[in-house]
């Protein structure tokens, strides 16, 4: 008999965790495989083209014109003529929007990294449950084969005199509850896995496999609010496109100047048949300047308002995030705070259960009493092992969302 309860004490302090896949690992595939993720690379490599399109001269000018009734001049005749010409806007003008596309495109990227570790926390968030799932299977199997030996303790004990038929029967109905609730557990895992796999961009029935994680031994460290403000993406990518505004607006305020052009004419010309004169037949090369007069000001004014609006409403949008995220970083601190003293708790609620588990389990060796306490007592540990899971999953998800609101890439 002793040797039944010696098996069933060494169940309770098997861990049934696998060695899996940590979550950076999934972070680094669902970085490569994500279908959004490189939807939002793409658009910040779509804004940087912009930089280019928007530095650029446009294009010269090349006319050409043929004098069906030629023009007749000293020199002879005007056949045809050919025309080029170059519009330059004002000084500074290129160089601004180019700046305004730049920053613009920066802003795309810091969307990106926003994006990225968003990601990397909707992986968090499903892989600990998945892990939460998975550690309660193995609780529950290891609540059955304890329960199978408890059976084997009681029907020996009935044997032997020592105990009732009830304390069989009291097993056997807890049998049944624990086989139950191993079913449940394994139908929840279905859809927390093709969670998972969805966000890395697989099919939804590949195995997963996770790692169990280590309980934490002190608070964590390195959270501090007060560079919270410094480094997040959201507000990088909003000072980014009002400084985007900014350069805008100067380069909305500069198209209001005039433009300068410059140009070539060329006119053939054919000799005379009439007479001789001195270069008869000789071309004309006309240099040309040309300069246009912005004389309609309402676009250029409503180019310009419109950019300093933008700037105003990025400057609001920016304070409202930060707001945001300070608030956000109270929760996320106290969710932390509050699953770390629960994981504090089970485990010394675990180990006090055991220590009761071994003067349960001696007493009812010796004198086969105490039986429905020794299965009240099993049950307790088995549920602070649950909750301590539960609580260690939430843990661990806090700090990945902490994570994302500190703006790092959790990786």
């Amino acid at each position: 008999m002793r040797k039944y309860i010696f098996i069933s004490i060494l169940l309770m302090a098997v861990s049934f965790g696998t060695q899996g896949q940590t979550p950076e690992e999934y972070f680094r595939v669902a970085a490569e495989n994500n279908p959004g993720l490189q939807a939002k690379y793409k658009d910040f490599e779509a804004a940087m083209e912009r930089v280019p399109q928007v530095s650029s001269l446009d294009d010269p000018t090349l006319s050409f014109g043929y004098f069906i009734s030629p023009v007749e001049t000293r020199l002879g005749p005007q056949e045809a003529k050919l025309s080029l010409s170059q519009m330059f806007p004002w000084f500074g003008t290129l160089k601004a929007r180019e700046d305004a596309a730049t920053l613009a495109a920066d802003a795309k990227y810091q969307e990106f990294l926003d994006a990225r570790n968003k990601l990397y926390y909707e992986v968090a968030k499903a892989y600990y449950p998945l892990y939460k799932v998975k550690q309660w299977q193995a609780i529950e199997q290891q609540n059955i084969q304890i329960l199978e030996s408890y059976k084997n303790i009681a029907t020996r004990n009935l044997e032997n005199g020592k105990s009732s038929m009830v304390d069989v029967l009291r097993v056997d109905i807890m049998l049944k509850d624990a086989t139950t609730n191993l079913k449940i557990l394994k139908d929840k895992e279905k859809p927390l896995r093709t969670r998972l796999n969805k966000l890395l961009n697989r099919p939804q029935d590949e195995p997963v496999e996770v790692q169990n994680p280590d309980a934490p031994e002190t608070m964590p460290a390195g959270y501090h609010r007060d560079s919270l403000l410094a480094r997040h993406p959201r507000l990088q990518k909003l000072e980014l496109m009002r400084q985007s505004g900014e350069a805008k607006e100067k380069a909305a305020r500069k198209s209001g100047y005039p433009k300068l052009g410059i140009g070539l004419d060329y006119v053939a010309v054919g000799e005379r048949t009439d007479m001789n004169v001195d270069n008869s037949g000789r071309d004309v090369i006309m240099p040309m300047v040309s300069l246009t007069i912005p004389i309609f000001r309402n676009k250029y004014k409503a180019a310009i308002k419109e950019a300093r609006l933008k700037q105003e409403s990025y400057a609001l949008q920016k304070e409202e995030v930060a707001n945001n995220l300070v608030s956000e970083y109270e929760d996320v601190w106290s969710t932390i705070s509050e699953q770390y003293d629960l994981i504090e708790l089970y485990d010394n609620q675990i180990k006090e259960t055991q220590q009761a588990l071994k003067l349960l389990s001696t007493a009812y060796a010796n004198s086969g009493n105490e039986f429905e306490e020794l299965l009240r007592m099993q049950q307790e540990r088995l549920k602070y092992k649950k909750q301590k899971a539960e609580a260690l999953a939430e843990y661990k998800t806090a700090i990945a969302r902490m994570e994302y609101v500190m703006g790092e890439s959790g990786d």
